[in-house]
């Protein structure tokens, strides 16, 4: 089996360093949308400048590098044991040259790690076998103060007038984005699960992440509420970094999901504008494709 330790180790410089084109795209096309002299456009052309700078350089974009999470989809015959030592070794040595910080944080004892391994759940990688003779990573990587402004709530929810319907979803994820403030750094994007378990909720908003933007759910309903979340989201005027304006939110992503009888779940995976995500492709004549 073939040794990507070194190619891994270019997905993780990439994904830390260099922001996808699409999201840089939404980013520059909200400053125009923000009055000139205002805090939100100057914290819109603050995170410009950085993005910039950390694409130069090959510096982490943001000084949390987050949680790592691997998607592996590998066709059979390929070693899942082998491609994690790889990815293991790979994040070590990105840690060593400083295009991650160190983030691994025993829980128990309090303690880092130093080279962002924290045992089999740190990094997080999902392995899945697929037809074909392509293996594909994607890597993202997902800030702690995004991360702490997630929210997962169970419809009907009296407080906030959410039954178990859109409509109920809706107002969930509105109180989620409101709830946040600027603590998720806006402009933000948001993975939207509706229904499955408390598990699988958090799962699969933070999977529906990995596609572009602009790409809907194939499901009309769907995509129409979609649309709709992120236009009012930015009616709220958070705005950028919570300094009000029209830019709270630049995408939202939604899954749905089988659920049990007895249960409505809507979880909401906020993403930070720092929305860093990359992919490897490893061709069946050993090309390596980025994007």
């Amino acid at each position: 089996m073939r040794d990507l330790t070194n190619e891994i180790l270019e997905l993780i410089r990439r994904t830390s360093t260099d922001l996808p084109k699409d999201v840089e795209e939404r980013l520059r096309a909200a400053v125009e949308k923000e009055a000139p002299g205002s805090a939100a456009r100057g914290a819109l052309e603050t995170i410009l400048k950085n993005i910039e700078l950390s694409r130069q350089k090959s510096s982490p974009i943001c000084q949390d590098t987050g949680t790592p999470i691997f998607y592996v989809k590998y066709p059979a015959g390929w070693s899942t044991l082998q491609l994690k030592k790889q990815i293991r070794e790979a994040l070590a040595e990105a840690t060593r040259r400083a295009y991650m910080r160190p983030n691994a944080v025993d829980a128990i004892y309090d303690r880092n790690s130093g080279n962002n391994l924290g045992g089999d759940d740190f990094p997080y990688i999902h392995f899945e076998e697929v037809e074909g003779d392509e293996l594909t990573i994607e890597l993202m990587l997902k800030g702690g103060g995004c991360e702490n402004v997630g929210r997962q709530y169970s419809l009907p929810d009296s407080e906030i007038g959410a039954g178990r319907d859109l409509e109920g979803v809706r107002r969930a994820v509105l109180d989620a984005v409101q709830k946040a403030q600027g603590q998720g750094c806006a402009p933000g994007i948001l993975g939207v699960a509706i229904g499955g378990d408390r598990g699988s909720g958090y799962i699969k908003s933070k999977e529906v992440l990995y596609d572009k933007l602009g790409v809907r759910n194939p499901d009309p309903k769907l995509a129409e509420l979609e649309e709709r979340l992120t236009q009012e989201a930015n009616e709220l005027g958070i705005g950028p970094m919570g300094f009000g304006g029209k830019t709270t939110v630049i995408d939202t992503k939604i899954v749905g999901l089988s659920r049990l009888p007895a249960s409505y779940f809507v979880t909401v995976s906020y993403m930070c504008w720092a929305y860093r995500r990359r992919k490897m492709t490893v061709k069946a004549d050993g090309e390596v494709i980025y994007d």
